[in-house]
C-alpha cells in the first residue's frame, strides 16, 4: 500500500501545493533532550548540513578528526534534500580538538563544540522540531485552516513515511525477496527488515482509519505510553483511560511485527492477525529474522503546530515530533504535494 493509498483522516487534502522547492523550505532540528557534560573524550558538535547525507558527513568528520569512522555518532538519520541542524559525536581519546570551523565539507558547518563522556547513539533522541513551507498552494484555505485547528488538537495517524521505504516504494519488494532466499549485505538487510515491518504496520492503522479508530480504543486494545516505547493493556477502557487518552498521555498501538503472538486481545488481535495473513511473506520473514512483537503509537500529536500564510500560495508550518515520527505525515492530510 503506498503513501497515497493509505487512507486519510481528515478526508482529502484540500490543497496541492510543492514541499522542499529549496532545502530552505524544510528545516529539521534535532531536540536531544539532554546536554552535554564538558567533560570527556567525545567531541559533541551542533551542526548544520544542507544538502547533505548524515551517514556522508559523519564520515567527512571522522576523516577530518584523523579517526575511524566507527568513531562518529549521531542519533539519527536526517533528510538530505533538507537544511537540519543536530548533534554529532566524535571521539578524540585523548587528542585535542581540532579546529572545527575550518572543516571543509561543502554545505556543512560546525556550529558549536563541547566536550561529552559518551559515544551519542543511534535512537538517543527526543524529538524533532520542523519549519516547512509549501509553496505555489492552490485550493481551499478556510478548509485547510480547520484541518490544522483539528491536526492540533486530535494528531493524525501516525503513519511510516515514504522515506522508510525507497525509492517507488521499492524497500518492501526487496524485502520480499530477501525473505525468499535473495542474499543482502548487513546495512541493507536492516533497511528492509524495517521496511517490512513498517508495511504492516501502515496497513493496520489504515484499517483502523478506514473505521475512525486510529486515536479511539477498539476491544482489546494495547495502549502506547507517549514519549516512550512503554505499553501496557489491554485492560478494561475506564474514566482514568479516557481522560489520559484525551490529554495525549496514551495512544492506541499497533504492531511491529516479530515473534511470538500479538498482545492484543478481541477484535484489535482479530484484525492484526488478518493483516499478518494478508502479508504471510513478510511476517513469516520476520519471524524467522528473530525479531520481536513490539509496539507503536498510532496517533501522533505534533507539539506546538503554528501555521500562517506568508503570501498568497505560501503556507509557513512549525512543529515538533517526537522521535521516529514523520513530518510528511502531517503534511499528507492538508495538501497533496509535489
Amino acid at each position: 500500500m503506498s503513501d497515497l493509498e493509505l487512507p486519510y483522516a481528515y478526508g482529502n487534502p484540500p490543497l496541492t501545493a510543492v514541499l522542499r522547492s529549496t532545502p530552505e523550505d524544510f528545516q529539521v532540528e534535532e531536540i536531544l533532550g539532554y546536554d552535554a557534560d564538558g567533560n570527556g573524550e567525545h567531541a559533541l558538535l551542533w551542526v548544520e548540513k544542507r544538502g547533505a547525507n548524515t551517514d556522508w558527513v559523519a564520515r567527512e568528520l571522522a576523516k577530518f578528526a584523523g579517526i575511524p569512522p566507527l568513531n562518529v555518532g549521531y542519533a539519527g538519520l536526517k533528510d538530505r534534500h533538507a537544511v537540519t541542524r543536530q548533534t554529532f559525536s566524535v571521539q578524540l581519546a585523548g587528542k585535542p580538538d581540532p579546529d572545527w570551523s575550518a572543516f571543509p565539507a561543502e554545505g556543512v558547518k560546525v556550529l558549536a563544540a563541547t566536550r561529552h563522556t559518551r559515544k551519542l547513539k543511534r535512537g538517543a533522541l527526543r524529538g524533532n522540531r520542523f519549519v516547512l513551507v509549501l509553496r505555489q498552494v492552490d485550493g481551499d484555505r478556510a478548509v485547510a485552516d480547520q484541518i490544522l485547528k483539528q491536526i492540533a488538537q486530535r494528531g493524525v495517524p501516525n503513519y511510516f513515511g515514504e522515506q522508510r521505504f525507497g525509492r517507488e516504494g521499492g524497500n518492501v519488494a526487496q524485502a520480499r525477496a530477501m525473505f525468499a532466499g535473495r542474499r543482502v549485505d548487513r546495512d541493507k538487510r536492516h533497511f528492509l527488515l524495517s521496511a517490512a515491518r513498517s508495511h504492516i504496520f501502515n496497513a493496520v492503522l489504515a484499517a483502523r482509519v478506514e473505521r475512525d479508530a486510529w486515536d479511539s480504543p477498539m476491544d482489546g486494545e494495547i495502549w502506547s505510553l507517549a514519549g516512550s516505547r512503554s505499553w501496557f493493556g489491554p485492560e478494561p477502557f475506564d474514566a482514568t483511560l479516557s481522560q489520559r487518552l484525551a490529554t495525549g498521555d496514551i495512544h492506541p498501538s499497533g504492531p511491529l511485527w516479530g515473534r511470538g503472538e500479538t498482545p492484543a486481545q478481541a477484535e484489535v488481535a482479530s484484525l492484526e492477525n488478518a493483516v499478518a495473513a494478508d502479508n504471510a511473506d513478510l511476517a513469516d520473514g520476520l519471524v524467522a529474522a528473530k525479531m520481536d512483537q513490539e509496539r507503536r503509537a498510532l496517533r501522533m500529536i505534533p507539539q506546538n503546530l503554528s501555521w500562517r500564510w506568508l503570501e498568497e500560495g505560501t503556507l509557513e508550518l512549525s512543529f515538533e515530533l517526537a522521535a521516529g515520527a514523520y513530518a510528511t505525515t502531517v503534511v499528507r492530510e492538508l495538501a497533496v504535494t509535489g
